[in-house]
């Protein structure tokens, strides 16, 4: 019995060269079973593929796609500062509905001085939230001003002289030879097929850039970004088997020996079924044992190692190394990721974390390292309760009874060895009802092995350990967790510790312990406040962002670039390197034709329609973004899908995009109503002769070169679902396949960092 058809077809070809008798009586077959069995008056033995394999059973599941889109790490709250980029830094203060031609929503944003600025929610492409570079927090601009102007042209200058040297590293990554994995084979097939979960949308997605990214003739170099137990192993080991089909080595980094023994046993189960051979190298190794490992990888005898800090060190030689895999990359520092450099000339490498450090998402945003994200949950995963709470006893023997009371187990993380033993002294007197044992990293490898074990098997319930159950470790009992002076953490080990439990469909709990006779500083309690704000499934990329948004981006290639993401926030800097970029490349940027639209409409997201800012905000910049009508069609299922029926107010938004698209192909920049007639405004003659020769006289006339007037029936003035009505009637023909548009004219203005409004 097999648990999926591909492991089934693996098995029969495993199995049956070696058959001797009929072939009906050897069948590999789909089903489950724990243990096999033998019913002699049958004559029929049972065995099950993870038995016979000598393979840890996985738990075959099968899960749907049940988690939310990924929002946008732009989400703004009321209050945070954003940069509009034409006017400078300001404060957010919601979202108001003001009347004008028709009822809009703006975002109200409060400059120096208490001066406020009302922005259409059409122009949400001018304002981003501000994340700066480190905890200094800038000045409100002056609505006005010349200060931002200045600020913002010595950012421009400063990201040209950054993109030459960023374009200098690219070009030499690209004509460097890498290796083409380019075989498609069964057994990858099969291997993948066997996976025993349905792959989520955007673990799909980032398999296949993956593997597109090995198919090529350079170098890979890409950074899979998602939530512990979102799927990143599984898009590692797939990428490691491609590679050993091809005939390469593959060194898996992790940082801990507790990593490394789980994902050797990972790996090992999943490719059991295959001829790979999987060795591990860490100081939990035998200097025997590491001397055998080592000699294999020179000679070839070792397909896929595992291995800590040991597998960078001189004496580790590669006889074929292709690809390079980092588990927890924010646990390496500078240092070691230097000596990774000699591994890395010309082989692939991909990265895995939760939590990039902010120089590594900074690379990747700013598009000098590849970036995939996972954002959907697991299914029947829920969000880990985070409390912020002060040390108390009776908070703290209470949550220890409530998860042995479930059947669980916990963890208690305090950080200093010197006095990791009184607190397990001091915890079991708290509760001693349990069994309270300690775990450390400089504990002799065959004890902390020990205890280990004994965890796993459950023989011991609160585990005092250090961050030495951080990285990628897997517990499933273990569903409440302690992080003691957890001020002293950083973001990304906080959601590196809150990440090893909730693993699983139980609730989660994570109590952020602080000391109350220890001052905190500023800038730790936003890091707890990071923390506990953003503890919905998904967040790490969130977190990550906030952690770059509290430590800064640090300099790619220079200590001057930093001043520049200060003064005009990251995101816009990024813009603008992006495209100082795309001026060296000689590539021409697309363009955007701005398109303002005033008719008398009621139109935008109520809300009792969308009752959650964050998530109307993030709608309303996706929805300003869709660049033709497939986009548009299926924002418009989403919504359907999310929030039920549209209302008329959002039918109508949805309506005025879809005609701003119409008017954007046509190179109309603006659409207004004027007493009886809609007032079309043309980029240029060109465009206003196009579309006319699509009307009859009697319907358009033009008054110059570039305006035109379209006569509406009569009395439909008054009416706006009839004025609405007659502006799609007069723009139909714009969204047609047979209509050919004139080239938009060199020097107009469009969609980039600097309008001229």
């Amino acid at each position: 019995l097999c648990d999926t058809p591909a492991e089934a077809q693996r098995m029969d070809e495993l199995l049956r060269p070696h058959h001797q008798g009929p072939a009906e009586h050897l069948q590999c077959v789909v089903g489950r079973l724990g243990r096999g069995f033998v019913y002699r008056p049958l004559e029929l033995a049972v065995v099950g593929a993870a038995q016979l394999l000598q393979r840890t059973p996985l738990p075959r599941r099968h899960r749907r796609w049940q988690g939310q889109p990924l929002e946008s790490f732009q989400q703004l709250e009321e209050g945070d500062l954003v940069v509009h980029v034409v006017h400078g830094i300001a404060r957010y203060r919601g979202i108001r509905k003001v009347r004008r031609q028709g009822v809009e929503e703006h975002l109200d944003l409060e400059f120096a001085q208490g001066v406020r600025l009302l922005v259409p929610v059409s122009q949400m492409h001018l304002v981003q939230k501000y994340v700066g570079s480190g905890s200094r927090r800038p000045r409100l601009s002056k609505l006005g001003g010349k200060t931002w102007v200045r600020q913002r042209q010595a950012a421009q200058q400063a990201t040209q002289s950054l993109a030459r040297e960023l374009l200098a590293r690219q070009a030499r990554r690209l004509v460097q030879p890498g290796i083409a994995f380019n075989l498609e084979t069964t057994w990858l097939e099969q291997f993948e097929a066997a996976f025993p979960y349905v792959e989520t949308p955007d673990q799909l997605k980032a398999i296949e850039e993956v593997h597109r990214d090995m198919r090529r003739p350079r170098p890979m170099d890409r950074l899979i970004c998602g939530d512990v137990g979102f799927g990143k192993t599984e898009i590692a080991m797939r990428a490691a088997f491609r590679a050993v089909e091809h005939g390469y080595q593959v060194a898996v980094l992790v940082p801990t020996t507790l990593l490394c023994e789980q994902h050797f046993r990972t790996f090992t189960s999943r490719m059991a079924e295959y001829p790979i051979h999987i060795r591990r190298l860490s100081r939990f190794c035998s200097t025997q044992e590491q001397r055998e490992v080592l000699q294999l990888l020179r000679t070839g005898g070792v397909d896929i190692v595992i291995g800590t800090h040991r597998l960078i060190q001189a004496d580790v030689e590669f006889a074929n190394l292709g690809l390079v895999i980092i588990d927890e990359e924010q646990r390496f520092g500078v240092e070691m990721k230097e000596q990774l450099k000699r591994l890395q000339e010309n082989v692939d490498v991909l990265t895995l974390s939760a939590t990039p450090i902010p120089r590594t998402l900074h690379m990747a945003l700013v598009g000098l390292r590849d970036i995939s994200n996972l954002a959907t949950a697991p299914e029947d995963r829920r969000a880990v309760q985070t409390h912020l709470a002060r040390f108390d006893p009776q908070l703290v023997r209470q949550a220890i009874l409530r998860e042995l009371n479930r059947g669980g187990q916990v963890f208690f993380v305090h950080n200093r060895v010197a006095e990791i033993y009184d607190m397990q002294r001091r915890l079991q007197q708290l509760v001693p009802e349990a069994v309270v044992e300690v775990a450390h990293a400089q504990m002799p490898e065959s004890e902390l092995e020990e205890v280990m074990l004994r965890f796993i098997d459950k023989k011991i319930d609160v585990l005092v350990c250090t961050t030495i159950v951080e990285s990628g470790l897997d517990f499933p009992s273990v569903n409440t967790i302690f992080i003691n002076r957890a001020q002293r953490f950083g973001l990304a080990d906080l959601h590196q510790l809150r990440g090893r439990v909730g693993r699983y469909h139980h609730q989660a709990y994570c109590y952020l312990l602080i000391d109350p006779n220890v001052p905190i500083t500023p800038q730790g309690l936003r890091r707890l406040r990071a923390i506990e704000h953003f503890s919905h499934l998904g967040a790490g990329f969130l977190v990550a962002m906030a952690d770059l948004e509290i430590r800064g981006a640090g300099n790619l290639l220079g200590k001057e670039q930093s001043g520049h993401i200060a003064a005009v926030g990251y995101h816009l800097y990024c813009q603008l390197l992006e495209q100082a970029v795309q001026e060296l490349k000689r590539q021409k940027p697309q363009r955007l034709l701005e398109v303002a639209i005033e008719l008398p409409v009621d139109a935008f997201l109520p809300d009792e329609y969308v009752p959650v800012p964050q998530h109307k905000l993030d709608l309303y910049r996706r929805l300003c973004q869709v660049a033709h009508e497939e986009a548009l069609e299926a924002l418009q299922a989403e919504l359907r899908d999310r929030f039920g029926p549209l209302p008329p107010p959002a039918q109508r938004f949805l309506r005025l995009i879809r005609l701003r698209l119409w008017a954007r192909r046509g190179g109309i920049v603006q659409l207004r109503l004027d007493e009886q007639d809609l007032v079309a405004e043309f980029v240029d003659d060109a465009h206003r002769r196009a579309f006319q020769r699509h009307w009859p006289s009697r319907r358009v006339r033009a008054v110059d070169r570039r305006t035109l007037y379209w006569a509406m029936s009569p009395g439909a003035a008054n009416d706006p679902q009839r004025v609405l009505q007659e502006a799609e009637t007069m723009l139909q023909p714009l969204s047609g396949p047979s209509y050919n548009p004139p080239p938009l004219p060199k020097d107009q203005t469009t969609q980039d960092l600097m309008p001229g409004l």
